[in-house]
């Protein structure tokens, strides 16, 4: 039997879409199965390295990279926790927070790693360790999640390098991310305010003289001195989500540094203030992602 030219083509086509449907209907639902936890970032005084934290087998490792992504080089291998790093102004050094003996502490090791060196006592649990613009001293605060998720009351220290001496700087409340101005006049760190609401402070660098900057009913943190002590960038949840804002050293004009997606906290700027470095949290595929992420702090230009 022949068929008519226009019938082979009808039935063609009829063929094509049938295969075509078939196509369409997916046999599977594909689901992210490794995700990335990177966080902490603190870039080296020359501008052409940071230090960060990534997750390996549970526990966070510190890594060092060149800005531009490459030579990627672990310098902690112990397994413990490895947390906050703070690259010492000189470069030479990098302080941290490790629970390598039970509780937290606070420890300095050589920018290469190896050298490590403990320098807070074993009876209490520490963080948030950061420089003075001179190298001379550390400033650190005690821990607030003794018995997460509730928060217990914590203080901010100061110790000497050289002869070892510590002071107490902020007590009373929740007092934590503390750093100094780059003309070690002043403190900034995060204040509690009853148990859904966090501040950015500000005090002389003894202690003295609190004020509240951010004076807002979200939840402001993670504050950080830009290089010149005119600005501070900190992250707060005012904005729905979690991003990262400045504002003026006064706690005025307060503005978004980038919009961005997910849970961005842990600011820190680059040694020439033009760029924040910070960590950026979101939820991908039935887990959390969290990266580092940049921008700049005087263009709206990467």
């Amino acid at each position: 039997m022949k068929h008519h030219p226009v019938i082979l083509v009808a039935i063609a086509l009829a063929l094509t879409c049938a295969d075509a449907r078939a196509q369409a209907k997916a046999v599977s639902l594909a689901y992210q199965v490794t995700h990335a936890d990177q966080a902490s970032p603190s870039v080296s005084p020359d501008g052409n390295k940071i230090v960060y934290a990534v997750a390996i087998a549970g526990k966070e490792q510190l890594f060092t990279m060149k800005l531009d992504g490459s030579e990627s080089v672990q310098i902690t291998h112990d397994p413990s926790n490895h947390d906050n790093p703070a690259w010492s102004p000189d470069g030479r050094k990098i302080v941290y927070a490790s629970d390598k003996n039970g509780g937290e502490a606070i420890y300095i090791m050589d920018a290469s790693g190896g050298g490590e060196v403990r320098l807070t006592d074993e009876q209490h649990q520490y963080i948030h360790p950061n420089w003075s613009s001179d190298g001379t001293q550390l400033i650190y605060c005690s821990t607030d999640d003794l018995h997460p998720p509730q928060k217990n009351p914590s203080e901010i220290y100061s110790i000497n390098l050289k002869t070892r001496e510590v002071r107490t700087l902020i007590t009373g409340g929740i007092n934590t991310y503390p750093s100094w101005s780059p003309d070690g006049k002043k403190i900034v760190f995060r204040k509690m305010i009853g148990d859904l609401n966090s501040e950015v402070f500000v005090a002389n660098s003894d202690g003295t003289d609190q004020r509240n900057l951010s004076n807002n009913p979200a939840f402001d943190g993670w504050p950080a001195w830009s290089p010149d002590g005119t600005q501070i960038a900190f992250a707060s949840n005012r904005d729905s989500n979690y991003k990262i804002f400045l504002m003026n050293a006064d706690g005025s004009n307060v503005r978004v540094l980038a919009e961005t997606e997910g849970r961005a906290t842990e600011p820190r700027w680059s040694p020439d203030g033009k760029t924040v470095y910070f960590t950026n949290c979101y939820s991908v595929a039935w887990g959390t992602d969290c990266e580092v992420f940049a921008a700049g702090a005087n263009t709206s230009q990467p």
